[in-house]
C-alpha cells in the first residue's frame, strides 16, 4: 500500500474474494491528488511493475505463479503452465454507419497490430478502438465499417472466419520433427 501511495495513488475500494482458483485480491485505484482513474498507459505499467516487484521482496514463493510459465524471479516454476484461452469474436449493429466488433483471446506480442492488419486486409476500416489486457487475455473493441456502412451478415462471416484462422492456437504435427 505504500509503495501504490508513493505513487500518488490512493486506494478507494478493495475486494478480497476466493473461488476454485484460488484468493484473488482486486483493488480500486485513483489519482491522489484529482480522484480520477488512472488511464495513463505510462503510469498503469509502473504500477504493475510495482506491485510484481513487491510481491517479489515480500512473498519470493510467489515468483513461479508470477511467472506463468516461464523463468521469472527467483524461484522457476516447476512446470510450465499451460494456458488454454478460448478466442471469442462478435459483431453488434453500433448505429447506422458502423459496426462494433469484440474479441477476446490470449494476449501476446503484437497482438494489436496483427488484429488491425487483419481487418484492413479484408477492407474493413478501423474508425476507432480500445485495447486491455486481464492477465493473459486480452479484449479488443473495435468500431468498423466496410464503404461507410455497417457490416453485412457475410462480411460478418468473413472477418470472424479471418480473426479466428489467424488467432488458432498454433501447432505442431509430431512427425515434423
Amino acid at each position: 500500500m505504500n509503495s501504490l501511495k508513493n505513487l500518488g495513488l490512493h486506494v478507494v475500494k478493495a475486494n478480497v474474494y476466493l473461488d476454485s482458483s484460488g484468493k484473488h485480491n482486486r483493488f480500486a485505484i485513483t489519482n491522489r491528488y484529482t480522484g480520477r482513474k488512472i488511464d495513463d498507459p505510462e503510469l498503469l505499467e509502473t504500477i504493475r511493475l510495482t506491485i510484481i516487484n513487491n510481491m517479489l521482496q515480500y512473498h519470493p514463493e510467489s515468483s513461479s505463479q508470477l511467472a506463468m510459465g516461464a523463468t521469472f524471479g527467483v524461484e522457476p516454476p516447476e512446470q510450465k503452465v499451460d494456458v488454454d484461452i478460448a478466442t471469442r469474436i462478435n459483431i453488434y449493429g453500433d448505429g447506422p454507419n458502423r459496426s462494433l466488433l469484440v474479441v477476446e483471446t490470449a494476449d501476446r506480442p503484437g497482438l494489436l497490430v496483427d488484429l488491425v492488419k487483419i481487418i484492413t486486409d479484408i477492407n474493413i476500416t478501423v474508425q476507432s478502438g480500445e485495447f486491455d489486457t486481464e492477465g493473459l487475455l486480452a479484449k479488443a473493441k473495435f468500431h468498423v465499417s466496410y464503404r461507410n456502412k455497417p457490416i453485412g451478415m457475410s462480411l460478418q462471416q468473413v472477418l470472424s472466419n479471418s480473426l479466428r484462422y489467424f488467432l488458432r492456437r498454433p501447432t505442431t504435427e509430431d512427425a515434423s520433427f
